[in-house]
């Protein structure tokens, strides 16, 4: 499998026709005192389209990854689908024995949620171990190739990351990932645990409410133990995610194809559809309008387009489990960082259901985006985890991460 380095480099003709098509914006009417009760306020969307078509320069930004971010391409097998051509990021640390991490994003995520944790994770120093970070574009996002039959499932996304790794010559790695970062880490750390996949840590753990009949103990424990202040406080952002957030997962999970159509055609519907979910999920993020265009704007040029990235709903809604059994947790280590605005944050005795639980932590701000909100906070417990004193420290043999 041949690899190739990659730099983004969107034609000109393309960027062109969305200032077209962004003059011909036709914006809905809002109630006065909408608020974002409806979603997102008519005032913010008019500012960013203004902004994205008359001073927003995406070649600027364009420029700053690719100088930023090592970015690579290979081809990729995937038993029943054929080959795809997946897009990557792969910094090296200067440690030789750097621990290997891979990277593994959500949606409405892509690989530039690794752009503010690679240098910190990456950084030589005595006092913290090394990595040699891996951000995965998984397909369908970003420059990667989407799927082109149906069936794509967790173990195929799983295939392509371990595939990853192996190909760069990392027959033993850690991974660090949250929203479907956490299902294909997770997936990873079951089909590949032991051999390959070291340990998992992940910002997004992903649990349900203990069963008399699969955890007894935990069951028990669950009721006559008090929930603490951050742990109610979990529990309303999660009554507020199921009851007024979860709109969007019916629509990519069920119908995922009709809502494409409008992604891909209106630059505008995207940009809504998902600057709602940047806001509503992070904790008072002060989103620059720049800042969000870009990450817009990687969806629009992306290599499949926008509804590509929605397909994998459906994928795990028709054929993967939510929440497997505890019979079903991966043995390998795992880490476990808990921010306040997450969107699903149950109490950690849910949580410890998920498998080998060796390391926790809980931060007073941060939301959805870990990686992009607070990536001092998230990296810091990745040291943690992999350092001298941490519970996962020399899980990859011979690989301390220290100079």
């Amino acid at each position: 499998m041949e690899e190739s380095i990659f730099k983004i480099a969107v034609p000109d003709k393309s960027v062109d026709e969305l200032r077209r098509k962004l003059q011909l914006t036709r914006l809905p009417d809002e109630l006065e005192d909408a608020g974002w009760d409806y979603g997102a306020p008519l005032a913010d969307i008019r500012r960013l389209v203004e902004r994205w078509r008359n001073g927003y320069n995406w070649k600027e930004h364009e420029a700053q990854i690719n100088a930023e971010l090592p970015q690579f391409t290979r081809p990729i097998s995937v038993e029943g689908h054929g080959k795809l051509t997946v897009h990557y990021v792969h910094q090296q640390s200067t440690v030789p024995d750097a621990i290997p991490l891979l990277f593994v994003h959500g949606w409405p995520g892509n690989f530039l949620e690794v752009r503010k944790i690679l240098p910190l994770l990456v950084e030589s120093s005595p006092d913290h171990p090394s990595f040699h970070v891996v951000a995965l574009g998984i397909p369908g996002y970003g420059w990667s190739e989407a799927p082109k039959t149906r069936g794509f499932r967790l173990d195929q996304y799983a295939e392509v990351g371990n595939k990853l790794m192996l190909a760069l010559g990392y027959n033993e790695y850690v991974t660090q990932g949250g929203d479907l970062g956490f299902q294909i880490t997770r997936r990873i750390a079951r089909n590949y645990g032991g051999k390959h996949s070291k340990a998992w840590h992940t910002n997004f753990p992903l649990a349900q409410r203990p069963s008399l009949f699969t955890s007894p103990l935990t069951y028990i424990l669950h009721l006559v133990t008090p929930y603490t202040p951050f742990e109610k406080a979990g529990l309303e952002r999660t009554n507020w995610f199921e009851t007024k957030g979860r709109g969007y997962f019916a629509e990519h999970s069920t119908k995922p194809q009709t809502l494409g159509y409008s992604l891909a055609d209106s630059p505008v519907g995207l940009l809504a559809w998902i600057y709602e979910k940047l806001v509503a999920w992070t904790d008072d993020y002060s989103w620059d309008d720049d800042e969000v265009l870009t990450w817009i704007s990687s969806y629009y040029f992306s290599r499949a387009g926008p509804a590509a990235s929605l397909r994998i709903y459906y994928e795990l809604h028709n054929g993967d489990k939510r929440y497997p059994p505890p019979s079903e947790a991966p043995a390998i280590p795992l880490g476990m960082s808990y921010f306040p605005k997450e969107l699903i944050n149950v109490p950690r005795s849910w949580k410890r259901l998920l498998g080998n639980v060796v390391f926790e932590s809980q931060h007073g701000r941060g939301g959805h985006f870990a990686a992009h909100e607070e990536p001092q906070l998230l990296v810091d417990d990745v040291r943690k985890m992999f350092g001298k004193n941490g519970p996962a420290f020399g899980v990859v043999p011979g690989k301390t991460g220290y100079p």
